[in-house]
């Protein structure tokens, strides 16, 4: 098998990971980056300066209370929830919440995670334009949480927003084969293949194909086959009948 689709392992998964929470540990020193360039100016902020581990997580745990407090005093404030979404995401991903052996969530992180989700399911409920950079917060913790079908629709929030970038048509893509949903999930691949640089085209359709062939239910194979079987079945009684 050419990917290990469920582990902390593969390509698409680790590239996501890392630029999520690339954990660059030196001289005391913790600082998250999520994302170049994707925008998460606060929860930078939110760790600079110096301290040990403890002290960061004394950090985070200072920027969940300030959030939950944010939403309490104005529980319809988009911005608020954002903030909290944040504030849950980063704490998801301190101390024993992540084990950074195996890139994986522990029952604490996940627990912080859901947290996450359920301040984005309301933050979506107060906005008509989700912000991308949060929705891909959203499409990771999903993925860490195995909730596929809300992890598509997150990533389709970072596609509209960012049409021109194939890398997230891949991850929407495997989101919708992991979610069952081949039909948009040969959409997006399409869509990655098409926008993908020249010399990375064949690549990336071939890693696709190889991605749906494993994710593919097989008993869409099986139903069909199945109907084959049965209508053949008919035609033959019908001939014996002539």
């Amino acid at each position: 098998m050419l990917f290990d689709l469920r582990s902390r392992g593969r390509r698409r998964f680790v590239r996501v990971i890392y630029l999520g929470l690339a954990l660059v540990m030196g001289g005391g020193l913790i600082l998250f980056g999520v994302g170049a360039g994707n925008g998460f100016g606060g929860i930078l902020n939110a760790f600079s300066g110096s301290g040990n581990g403890g002290a960061a997580k004394q950090q985070v745990s200072a920027q969940q209370k300030q959030a939950n407090a944010a939403v309490k005093l104005n529980p319809r404030s988009a911005s608020a929830w954002l903030s909290l979404v944040e504030a849950d995401y980063e704490a998801a991903g301190q101390g024993s919440n992540y084990n950074t052996t195996s890139n994986t969530y522990t029952a604490g992180g996940k627990t912080q995670l859901q947290a996450a989700m359920t301040a984005w399911q309301r933050y979506l409920t107060l906005t008509k334009k989700p912000d991308a950079n949060l929705a891909v917060l959203a499409a990771r913790a999903y993925d860490a949480l195995a909730q596929y079908k809300n992890e598509t629709a997150a990533w389709q929030i970072v596609t509209n927003a960012n049409p021109t970038v194939f890398t997230y048509y891949e991850d929407l893509a495997l989101a919708a084969y992991q979610a069952n949903n081949l039909t948009l999930g040969d959409l997006a691949a399409g869509k990655a293949v098409s926008l993908a640089p020249k010399a990375e085209r064949l690549e990336v359709k071939n890693q696709l194909a190889q991605i749906r062939k494993e994710v593919a239910p097989t008993s869409a194979s099986t139903t069909t086959s199945a109907t084959t079987t049965t209508s053949s079945s008919s035609s033959s009684k019908k001939t014996k009948k002539k």
